[in-house]
C-alpha cells in the first residue's frame, strides 16, 4: 500500500458508480438545442439507434459527464428504453459517470509503460494532486484516470489529455504538465490536435467538425513510421491475397523463402536417421 492509499482510504470502485448524478430532466431550451443537434447526427446513419454512441458523446458534452437527463434524452430521440441506453453507456469507458474536470489526463500503465515509468507517474501524480485515479482536483480543472493502451507504445510512458498525447514523459514533466492546466498555462500535445477542453473533445467524438487550427493535418511522430521507412527501404509491398488457398503471399515470398532455408542450420546426426549403410552414424 503506498503512502497516497494510506493518505485518502480505500480506492474508487473500479467499475465506477451508477448513472444518478446530475440533472434528471433538460429545460425545454436546453431539450430543443440538442435536438436540433442530434436530428444532425442521426442523419448519418441508415439505422437511427446506429447514432447511440456519437449520441451519448453529444450529452456528454453538455454536461461534462453522462446524467439522467442526457441518458433520458438519448433514449427519447432514438426510441429506446433507458435501460438499454444505460447499458451501452455503462460499457464504454469513455463515458464518464461523474463529474469531469476540464481536462482528462489519463496515465498509461499497461505493459511497456510501466516498464518505461507509467507507474512511477501516476503514483507521483496521486500524491502531487493530493487524490486518488478516478477523481478530480477541488478547482474542477484537472480529473485524473488510470488507463489503459492506446496504442502509443513506440512513445512510452504516454500520458492523454482530452485524448491528445504528451509523449516521453517523467514524473517530474508530468506534474508540471497538471500544474500548467491547472493553471491556466497553455500546453501543447507532443503531436495530433491543439488541446481543448473535455466538452469541445465530446462534440467532436460526437461527430461536429473539429474547428481548431492544424487539427486534420497534424503528422505521424518519426517513431510511429519507423516501420513504414524501412519497409520502403526494403521495397517490401503488401502481400497478394492466395485466390485459391486463402493464404497471402506477396512477389518476394518465393526469394524470402529461399534465403530462410539456405540460412537454416543442417540437422545434426540422429541414431534415427540411417547412414548410407544402414547403421546410425
Amino acid at each position: 500500500m503506498s503512502v497516497v492509499d494510506l493518505q485518502l482510504g480505500p480506492r474508487p470502485d473500479e467499475p465506477g458508480p451508477p448513472i444518478s448524478a446530475g440533472p434528471r430532466e433538460y429545460s425545454a431550451e436546453v431539450t430543443q438545442r440538442l435536438a436540433a443537434d442530434a436530428t444532425l447526427v442521426i442523419a448519418k446513419y441508415p439505422e437511427a439507434r446506429s447514432a447511440l454512441l456519437p449520441l451519448l458523446h453529444l450529452v456528454q458534452a453538455e454536461d461534462g459527464y453522462l446524467t439522467p437527463a442526457g441518458i433520458s434524452f438519448c433514449a427519447a430521440e432514438l426510441s429506446l428504453s433507458p435501460a438499454e441506453v444505460t447499458a451501452v453507456a455503462t460499457f464504454y469507458s469513455m463515458y464518464r459517470r461523474t463529474p469531469t474536470g476540464e481536462y482528462l489526463v489519463g496515465v498509461c500503465t499497461n505493459t511497456l509503460c510501466a516498464v518505461m515509468g507509467g507507474d512511477a507517474i501516476l503514483e507521483v501524480l496521486e500524491d502531487h494532486l493530493g487524490l486518488h485515479a478516478g477523481q478530480t482536483t477541488g478547482d474542477g480543472k484537472v480529473t485524473l484516470e488510470h488507463i489503459e493502451c492506446n496504442a502509443a507504445c513506440d512513445y512510452a510512458p504516454v500520458i492523454m489529455v482530452n485524448w491528445e498525447f504528451f509523449d516521453n514523459q517523467t514524473p517530474t514533466s508530468a506534474r508540471d504538465l497538471v500544474d500548467d492546466l491547472r493553471s491556466g498555462t497553455p500546453v501543447t500535445p507532443t503531436r495530433g490536435a491543439p488541446l481543448c477542453t473535455f466538452r469541445e473533445t465530446a462534440m467532436i467524438l460526437a461527430g461536429f467538425a473539429d474547428q481548431r487550427p492544424g487539427a486534420n493535418d497534424a503528422p505521424a511522430g518519426d517513431a510511429t513510421l519507423a516501420g513504414l521507412r524501412i519497409a520502403r527501404e526494403r521495397k517490401m509491398t503488401a502481400p497478394d491475397v492466395g485466390e485459391s488457398s486463402g493464404t497471402a503471399r506477396g512477389p518476394d515470398d518465393e526469394q524470402l523463402t529461399k534465403e530462410a532455408k539456405r540460412d537454416e542450420p543442417s540437422p545434426g546426426p540422429s541414431a534415427d536417421v540411417p547412414a548410407k549403410n544402414g547403421a546410425p552414424e
